[in-house]
């Protein structure tokens, strides 16, 4: 009777069943957030289409800037950890090398004193021959003494450089692992941007990028008058202009907008951090009213956009997917702040 009873359904425990349920919501929340797939959405008008699709594009440059600054963290790691294991690998063959002088010298030892020093003298035929070997072993011995102590100092010297060599490896994979979750946002936000887009009809989606594109005009002016480095810097800009953006790219083929100010810039000679929040505090602050050809001028509360000031209340930038770099003006977007490279 009892091999024709249901076997028992197994229940989750309950530590079991809340993580499912966490889960559950946490998945339901994401698809909600970042797919923009939400049964409101559906609903939208195309001027909330519009202001849905602006702060989709505007957590997308927050996500690429902090990609940016993961990446260059990693770059930098990476360069270190190389340089600290081709120190490891010399110090190694040092350290064989003065190993195996040792190993030479304990043999040497063994193979010829075995009598002590008392009778060697005794036996001896000739008493200062004796004496002058004698001498010699001392300094052969004190040789062999320093360099037992520069042995143990090599192994001291070759642990800590392999501990380094472990930090960064660790900082890289940290680095690594941050670049590629700020990499997923950026392709989760864009990628709900397109849905949102695609919902209109083509007439709404023209009108729609005609409003986003406001920002063109003036793209054919000439920069005010300026000089030096600066001016090298927004003549980069001017001849970056019409290239499309691309997130994580610093040229020549295409820009976000902290690669196209730090492109602008190493073409005059200065080198600039990667990332807008790291820009920001690259040059000396200047306040809107001094803005002057070849400042970075900053936007947004959270510093993550920036632009090259050419003059007459203008910038050059690259803007976001779809826009390539333009002329837009300071007024166009929250100013933040601005800096003078150096």
């Amino acid at each position: 009777m009892a091999s024709h009873r249901k076997p028992k359904q197994r229940s989750l425990t309950s530590s079991t069943a809340r993580a499912a349920a966490l889960l559950a919501l946490t998945g339901a929340a994401s698809a909600t957030l970042l797919d923009g797939t939400g049964h409101a959405e559906n609903r939208l008008t195309p001027a909330q289409v519009k202001a849905k699709v602006d702060q989709y594009q505007r957590q997308a440059e927050e996500a690429t800037e902090r990609y940016n600054g993961a990446k260059d963290k990693a770059d930098k790691a990476r360069a270190a950890l190389d340089a600290l294991r081709d120190q490891a690998a010399r110090r190694t063959t040092r350290l064989n090398a003065a190993r195996n002088a040792l190993g030479a010298f304990a043999t040497a030892q063994y193979r010829s004193g075995t009598i002590a020093p008392a009778l060697q003298l005794a036996l001896s035929s000739s008493p200062g021959q004796y004496l002058q070997r004698a001498s010699l072993a001392e300094r052969a011995g004190n040789r062999q003494a320093a360099l037992i102590a520069s042995v143990g100092r090599q192994e001291r010297k070759l642990r800590q450089v392999r501990g380094e060599a472990a930090d960064r490896l660790a900082a890289l994979r940290a680095s690594q692992t941050a670049a590629a979750h700020h990499k997923r946002t950026v392709q989760q936000r864009l990628a709900a941007a397109d849905r949102l887009l695609d919902r209109l009809t083509l007439e709404q989606r023209q009108r729609l990028l005609a409003a986003q594109d406001g920002d063109k005009a003036g793209a054919d002016g000439t920069a005010s008058p300026t000089a030096g480095r600066a001016a090298r810097a927004v003549s980069y800009a001017y001849a970056a202009l019409g290239k499309p953006y691309v997130w994580g790219a610093t040229g020549p083929h295409g820009y976000d907008c902290s690669g196209l100010t730090q492109a602008a810039w190493r073409a005059a000679g200065v080198a600039l951090p990667r990332t807008t929040y790291t820009q920001i505090d690259a040059g000396r602050r200047v306040t809107r009213d001094q803005l002057a050809p070849g400042d970075l001028v900053f936007f947004y509360s959270g510093v993550s956009h920036v632009g090259l000031y050419i003059g007459d209340g203008r910038i050059i930038h690259a803007p976001r997917p779809g826009a390539p770099v333009r002329v837009a003006s300071v007024a166009d977007m929250p100013f933040a702040g601005a800096a003078r490279p150096a």
